[in-house]
């Protein structure tokens, strides 16, 4: 009898914190953040013409010479969300080195009187790095610009607008997303045809 008297308690008060911590908080949090925090709640999702094309938290891949580029990913088959992760790949690997070397050969022949930005060649710690440095963007203006025929002061002048400081005026470092630039360009080239 007295082991009874401890389960009934310990049963109950597991349901009641199940409920209470795995179901009530967090739909309250949930509700919360869209109400305070509606497109920051949603994953900051970008649409257009009613159709989800990208996160602003998540890099993708694009292929175009028409486009700017984002960091190399090591997530999955590249970008892969569910398998959001680096290389690990240490700097004595033989792997490593010749990836990054592949990398900047064909960088060098875009663009081959330029240094090559670091960013460029080396993969973010969690393969879905949506942003570049804005060395990485300048690097790549002439190709962007010479492909959607556009000054490379016009393309210049979008890699400003959407250059982002450092949060809060002192962390992190100056950086560009590169789906909103891409789509902004998209978005200037419909403008002009």
């Amino acid at each position: 009898m007295n082991l009874l008297k401890h389960i009934y308690p310990a049963v109950a008060l597991t349901i009641v914190l199940t409920v209470l911590v795995g179901i009530i908080y967090p739909f309250a949090m949930t509700g919360l953040s869209m109400v305070l925090f509606k497109e920051k709640a949603r994953g900051s999702l970008i649409e257009r013409e009613g159709r989800v094309i990208g996160s602003r938290l998540i890099g993708q891949p694009f292929q175009g010479a028409g486009y700017f580029h984002s960091r190399p990913s090591a997530a999955g088959s590249g970008y892969d969300a569910t398998a959001s992760g680096g290389t690990n790949l240490g700097p004595t690997s033989k792997q490593l080195l010749e990836d990054m070397k592949g990398r900047a050969k064909r960088l060098r022949a875009e663009n081959p009187n330029k240094e090559i930005p670091v960013d460029l060649i080396t993969s973010s710690g969690s393969g879905l790095d949506p942003h570049i440095s804005p060395a990485a963007a300048e690097f790549q203006i002439p190709r962007v610009g010479q492909e959607r025929r556009m000054s490379e002061e016009q393309v210049r002048r979008l890699v400003r607008i959407h250059t982002e400081g450092r949060q809060f005026g002192i962390l992190g470092e100056p950086r560009v997303n590169v789906l909103e630039l891409n789509l902004a360009l998209d978005e200037v080239s419909r403008k002009d045809k």
